[in-house]
């Protein structure tokens, strides 16, 4: 039994959604809260309230899946996040945002590990498996583009002291997914296969494994230097007003989603490897292009507003690409684990992104935003040609 790659249920689509706007509206939260006088050092850590019980919970997560299976697991962190999402407007102390992403970091590592342990369970030929997790991931950067466009237009208008209530979305759509959870049918993985994290942790421990862990922590960490901190850089730095600086990030994930749509459909008719290195090729032109305009002209220069979310375009199929390729080559049963250990290294890198980001912004050397993500894109360069040499030998 399987199902239709070219019909993905709609509530996995609605999930990665949902997740999506909660995840991704640390950008704003961080430029509201900046005026409110709570200092970058305090709110770069802000991320890791969301991302260490990510990484934390991943492992711990997969027997509680194991035993209760994904479809109810999957309705647990729903309602998780639509109840958090409906209390947060009313709460008007800094650490409850701690709190509040915590708890939403928690439920999304039960989320994602469900998601990925449908498809991975329903489709096994690795062309298809890509197409499906970029189509599925799609629906990721609407997400993004709803939250800011959504929180955009709120701040930006004369309800903007309301602002936060536009978390009460956020929390009717997870009620509409929930409902929709429960009318279906979900092929489910053997409740009754014993999963040993230990063992399976152990197999992981090759050389092609280690460096595609690696190379996802680096490329959530560039994905996270864009998606929280590009509307704080383009009113600082750019000196636009709050609206078209979340706007950045709007148009951001709107090519992000070009980017994985069109992945989508092309991918059937080339190589994941080429595929994936020219992506990466023309993510380091742009790069190079943006930081050469900062230097050699001027640091506001106005094309910049709109180089940046074009980065998108190719950004966007990495994690997706690479993604597939390794779990389409991951035995079933080892699935859930493997997925935990993504989430692991997916959280730090954007933990870890978000701390020496701010501490850029603290600083005030944001002229060297765009040279410190080049940096982190010439890592993935280096380390992807590495593990798909090590792929090819072990082919």
């Amino acid at each position: 039994m399987s199902i239709k790659t070219t019909n993905i249920p709609l509530p996995l689509r609605l999930t990665f959604f949902i997740f999506s706007m909660v995840l991704n509206c640390m950008g704003i939260v961080i430029l509201q809260l900046s005026q409110e006088n709570i200092g970058y050092d305090k709110l770069g850590f802000l991320e890791a309230f969301k991302d260490l019980p990510i990484a934390f919970i991943s492992l711990f997560a997969v027997n509680f899946i194991s035993k209760f299976g994904t479809k109810k697991s999957l309705i647990l962190a729903l309602s998780i996040v639509g109840i958090c999402s409906f209390i947060l407007p009313f709460v008007q102390v800094f650490w409850f945002y701690k709190l509040w992403f915590a708890i939403i970091g928690t439920s999304f590592a039960i989320g994602k590990i469900c998601v990925y342990g449908i498809i991975r369970n329903n489709i096994t030929e690795e062309k298809s498996l890509a197409k499906t997790m970029n189509n599925v991931e799609a629906s990721f950067m609407i997400g993004i583009f709803v939250v800011n466009v959504g929180f955009g237009w709120l701040i930006a208008s004369e309800y903007s002291e309301y602002w936060k209530f536009g978390f009460i979305f956020i929390s009717i759509v997870s009620l509409i997914t929930i409902y929709l959870l429960s009318k279906i049918n979900i092929l489910e993985a053997d409740k009754n296969l014993k999963t040993n994290i230990l063992l399976n942790l152990v197999s992981f421990n090759k050389t092609p494994i280690i460096l595609f862990f690696a190379v996802i922590f680096f490329i959530v960490f560039t994905e996270q230097s864009f998606n929280s901190w590009l509307p704080t850089f383009y009113k600082n730095h750019l000196k636009v007003n709050s609206f078209f600086a979340i706007q950045a990030s709007s148009m951001l994930a709107m090519f992000s989603y070009f980017g994985r749509i069109i992945t989508a459909n092309v991918i059937q008719r080339f190589s994941l490897i080429k595929y994936f290195m020219y992506c990466l090729v023309c993510i380091i032109l742009l790069l190079s292009i943006i930081f050469s305009i900062q230097y050699f002209s001027s640091d506001q220069s106005e094309i910049l507003l709109y180089l940046f979310p074009t980065i998108g375009l190719f950004l966007s199929p990495l994690y997706p690409v690479i993604n597939s390729k390794m779990i389409s080559q991951i035995e079933s049963q080892k699935i859930n684990t493997f997925t935990s250990v993504i989430v692991i290294f997916s959280s730090l890198g954007s933990s870890v992104s978000s701390v020496l980001m701010s501490i850029l912004f603290e600083n005030q050397l944001l002229a060297f935003y765009s040279l410190y993500i080049l940096g982190a894109v010439l890592i993935i360069f280096c380390l992807s040609l590495f593990y798909f040499k090590q792929d090819y030998i072990k082919n």
